[in-house]
């Protein structure tokens, strides 16, 4: 089971990958870096992803299924308390995925991936981010 710098690493491996971190989205801090931020500094980065990641891990837009939905659940009901898995964001040149990591304590950090737009795999770097998550080791 990897630690956050083995996690970031393997981030980092994947196809068009420019940078990866794990952030705490409660203070914005971020708790490893690899590679590149797309602003320069991967504090900025982790501060801004935090405010991202805050908004849908909180807001019930986010959190609930539609009423009557098949399956519909509040987040109280999703593990963990956390009704969301991932996001991502697209832009002219790239994608950040957003992957939040459930522990065994009260869990508020997530994997934030920075891929290249013509390089990165989106579909492959869920899948790999999804990984990652379950097996990383915070401690």
């Amino acid at each position: 089971m990897p630690g956050i710098d083995e996690c970031l690493l393997e981030a980092m491996a994947l196809p068009g990958a420019r940078g990866a971190s794990l952030v705490d989205w409660t203070s914005g801090l971020a708790l490893g870096t690899a590679g590149e931020s797309p602003v320069g500094d991967h504090e900025t980065t982790a501060a801004e992803t935090a405010e991202l990641a805050r908004a849908a891990a909180e807001y019930e837009s986010f959190a609930t299924d539609p009423p009557g939905a098949a399956g519909a659940s509040d987040a109280a009901d999703s593990p963990k308390g956390l009704p969301v898995e991932d996001l991502i964001l697209t832009t002219r040149t790239g994608y950040h995925v957003l992957r939040f990591v459930e522990t065994s304590f009260d869990s508020s950090v997530f994997l934030h991936l920075w891929l290249d737009g013509a390089e990165g795999n989106l579909a492959l770097a869920r899948i790999r981010l999804r990984d990652l998550a379950e097996r990383l080791v915070l401690g």
